[in-house]
């Protein structure tokens, strides 16, 4: 340090000196591995010890298919799809879910009946429009999607029964999302103008920035649980990178415009990161610490999207605080959604209601939006004195007005005409009727018998000339024209003309014919 005294060096500071745990010691290190992995003797890096074979599921644009990490096995899952694009499984409970982006829909089935259309449920169908990305919270049984045409992210539980749109500003094209239900946070991607990776948690509070500089089309986001880090691909720097889930110690592992042109999603297990090409149309897998041994799984693909591993190990178990706290649901009404672990004071969830309505003071229940009175300066009419008696006044001929009466809650318009006076509103049991008086009526009808009644009669004049006319000029028209051959035989060559008319065909002369001709004939 002073070019006298030795000090010892972190390497532990440094991202992926480990495939797990990195312990510092006095002048060198050890690595180590979490619960459920052990040291590979030969890599050095975590394996794990139990559990099925890691398979690999992708979307194929008109299936879903699967491949073994070893290539024991590869077979399509869900044939004769319209247009898949994201995926996510519930292991636990081994429930696939898929998006559909031209039938505008999330679908869900049974991994081992999934190829069976008829086990497949529609989880949402309405109210969405490109739902690019799916995200799975295992824990607390919820799904979390992004829709880059509504630029939204919403949740929803499982069966779809429930639903919220959570983050509505400040997105332009969201697309990837992954989600941490251990933690209880969530990561997306977002490649718009402004292309930025942001995290907040699974409630949508604590929205925060992790990446906004040197990104341009940020595809495909996940996440590595187990190191808590973050990985994304890049289609138009043809880069993947990695960070950690605050935002710092960023790397770039991979650069490469043969392996990485289009790159689309990303997944990782032990100390290997998958990803889906389409310009390629191929599944790759490298070395997550090295960006090393890039290997071709998959080729000849049409159009490979997102990508998930499967293994027990993928999903750990978490404390699920809404089914532990103040009952089922966690005593909400509506949504139950976990948030995010900041500190030992961060609350550990908050009630949440649909779109169309709002909290109550006791952030439990959910009550409806009341419409709100827009803001007027004018002062409340005076009510008008009681009225006496009179003999209605005769109607004076004035410009009719309209006056509209809006009325609360229901908003519906009575319009009253001004031609008649107010006298002769009667309320009656059955609502309020207008009523005219006598004397109106009387003197009303014969001034319009006078101005109807010739209109009628000119109009039936002039129908009836107009009918006879176009009679007998249509008999005419068909003695002289159709009948006659050659009216008939100018047309063809008329046609013959405008189809030939680089043969210097000349046309005939028209011949003239008289009415008398016609009739000797």
């Amino acid at each position: 340090m002073d070019k006298k005294t030795c000090e010892d060096i972190d390497e532990c500071a440094e991202p992926d000196t480990c495939s797990q745990i990195c312990i510092n010691l006095p002048g060198s290190y050890k690595c180590d591995c979490h619960k459920g992995y052990e040291i590979d003797r030969v890599s050095k890096t975590c394996r794990a010890e139990t559990g099925n074979v890691p398979t690999l599921y992708f979307t194929n644009r008109h299936e879903v298919r699967k491949i073994t990490v070893d290539h024991r096995e590869y077979v399509r899952l869900i044939p004769q799809l319209k247009n898949a694009v994201a995926l996510d499984i519930d292991m636990p409970n081994k429930i696939i879910f898929w998006s559909d982006m031209s039938l505008k829909k999330i679908y869900s089935s049974k991994l081992d009946v999934a190829g069976n259309s008829s086990y497949h449920t529609v989880v949402i169908g309405n109210e969405i429009e490109a739902p690019d990305g799916i995200a799975v919270d295992w824990i607390h049984g919820n799904i979390y999607w992004t829709d880059s045409v509504l630029t939204t992210i919403s949740v929803a539980t499982m069966d779809g029964s429930k639903r919220k749109t959570l983050i509505t500003n400040n997105l332009q094209k969201p697309r990837a999302i992954t989600v941490d239900p251990v933690n209880n946070f969530m990561y997306w991607t977002d490649w718009g103008d402004v292309a930025k990776i942001e995290k907040s948690g699974l409630n949508g509070a604590d929205r925060v920035a992790l990446v906004t500089d040197n990104i341009m089309w940020p595809n495909g986001i996940t996440l590595d649980i187990v190191n808590q880090r973050l990985y994304w691909v890049d289609s138009k720097m043809h880069t993947l990178s990695s960070i950690d889930v605050n935002g710092g110690t960023r790397r770039t592992l991979i650069y490469s415009e043969e392996t990485l042109p289009h790159p689309m999603c990303l997944t990782v297990f032990e100390d290997k990161v998958y990803w889906t090409d389409m310009a390629n149309g191929a599944v790759y897998s490298a070395n997550r610490l090295t960006g090393n041994d890039i290997t071709q799984l998959a080729r000849d693909l049409d159009q490979p999207e997102d990508i998930v591993l499967y293994h027990s190990l993928r999903q750990p178990q978490g404390k699920n605080w809404c089914s532990e706290s103040n009952g089922i649901n966690g005593g909400c009404e509506f949504l139950c959604l976990p948030a995010p672990l900041i500190n030992q004071r961060s609350p550990k969830y908050t009630c949440a209601c649909p779109d169309n309505m709002t909290m109550a003071p006791d952030m439990r229940k959910c009550v409806t939006v009341s419409p709100v009175a827009p803001p007027t300066d004018k002062k409340p009419a005076a009510p008008l004195p009681p009225k006496t008696p009179t003999k209605p006044a005769p109607p004076r001929r004035t410009a009719p007005t309209t006056t509209t009466t809006t009325t609360r809650p229901t908003q519906k318009h009575t319009t009253i005409s001004s031609n008649q006076p107010t006298q002769e509103h009667v309320a009656t049991a059955q609502g309020n009727r207008l009523a005219a008086s006598p004397e109106e009526a009387t003197s009303s009808h014969p001034m319009a018998l006078y101005v109807v009644l010739p209109i009628l009669v000119m109009s039936l004049l002039v129908f009836g000339a107009v009918f006879l006319w176009r009679n007998w000029r249509l008999k005419n028209t068909n003695i002289i024209h159709f009948d006659n051959p050659v009216y008939q035989k100018t047309t063809e060559d008329e046609l013959h003309i405008c189809s030939n008319s680089s043969e210097g065909y000349v046309y005939p002369a028209r011949q003239m014919l008289r009415m008398e001709d016609v009739d000797v004939a």
